[in-house]
């Protein structure tokens, strides 16, 4: 990670802060009673993506990025498993957004994978 100044630089992190953007404008439309369920949980793991990773990176060592960039990972997986979720459920209509986010969500995937190899190398 020589030259990386801070974690804003990270492209991971970055596409993680748009996964958030999207995931907070998506859930706008779902159902009110879904508030402190599907909408929150959505809300709490995309957040914690980038949160992850800028607390990865702040612990200057490869092996903890490492185990915080999996925590990420796990959060992608969450937030891909309840975007299906609600799909299915006919909480999102916006699926020009939906498909979106579950492109960034695949892309972020292939990255924080790529990045995690390289720091074990």
């Amino acid at each position: 990670m020589s030259g990386i100044k801070s974690y804003k630089e990270l492209f991971i992190w970055q596409k993680g802060i748009k996964i958030v953007v999207l995931v907070y404008k998506l859930t706008k439309s779902f159902p009110k009673e879904e508030i402190y369920a599907l909408t929150s949980q959505l809300k709490r793991a995309s957040v914690s993506i980038p949160s992850n990773i800028a607390e990865g990176f702040g612990r200057q060592t490869d092996k903890s990025f490492n185990h915080f960039l999996n925590i990420s990972r796990g959060s992608l997986n969450e937030i891909e498993t309840q975007l299906i979720i609600a799909k299915e459920l006919e909480f999102i209509s916006d699926d020009n957004l939906f498909n979106e986010i579950m492109f960034l969500i695949e892309e972020e995937s292939k990255m924080i994978n790529a990045f995690s190899k390289n720091l074990k190398d």
